[in-house]
């Protein structure tokens, strides 16, 4: 994948899923789309909350896929990864964009439809981490469903903010893992 082609990915992300929430805020759930972000906490507050649950949440999921069990779940998101040549700008960029709008839409319009739990599962399993074909993935992919509910518990006592910054530095902190991940050899 290009560099281009990455950070187009990165702006659709973050411009598209950020409309389509807003519309949906706007529209459906009568409030105003910056009333979202004015949680029970200043900004400052929720962003120190959420690069803390969102460092703490990393470093465990981290762990977890650096089991013995999970090798081959470990290998395959570090050659793909590797494979991109992020610099750290790009992980960065693509991390906010990410946070920012996943979360809009996910925490923001979908959870008050579905409640935290649905919308949970429904953000893991469209991340493909719940396979049914891949019972190694899918253990992680429980894990993360834990990490996610706790995202959108955050939302909701916190600030959606705290989930953006939470989400952004879960995925600095996995990205900045894989790329540094010793290089594995997938053919045997």
């Amino acid at each position: 994948m290009s560099r281009k082609t990455f950070f187009l990915l990165g702006l659709f992300t973050l411009l598209g899923f950020t409309s389509l929430g807003g519309l949906i805020i706007e529209q459906f759930q009568d409030r105003r789309f910056f009333n979202i972000f004015s949680g029970n906490y200043s900004i400052f507050m929720q962003i120190m909350i959420g690069l803390a649950y969102g460092y703490l949440a990393a470093w465990l999921a981290w762990q977890l896929i650096k089991t013995p069990i999970l090798k081959s779940t470990l290998t395959f998101f570090s050659n793909l990864v590797k494979r991109l040549n992020l610099r750290f700008i790009d992980i960065v960029f693509i991390s906010f964009c990410a946070g920012a709008g996943e979360e809009i839409l996910f925490r923001g319009a979908i959870q008050p439809y579905l409640g935290i739990w649905l919308t949970a599962i429904l953000f893991v399993a469209l991340h493909g981490y719940m396979n049914p074909f891949n019972w190694r993935i899918s253990i992680y992919g429980i894990l993360m469903c834990l990490i996610i509910a706790g995202i959108g518990f955050m939302n909701d006592y916190v600030g959606l903010t705290s989930a953006i910054a939470a989400h952004f530095m879960i995925d600095v902190y996995l990205f900045m893992a894989l790329t540094n991940a010793p290089v594995e050899d997938t053919e045997h």
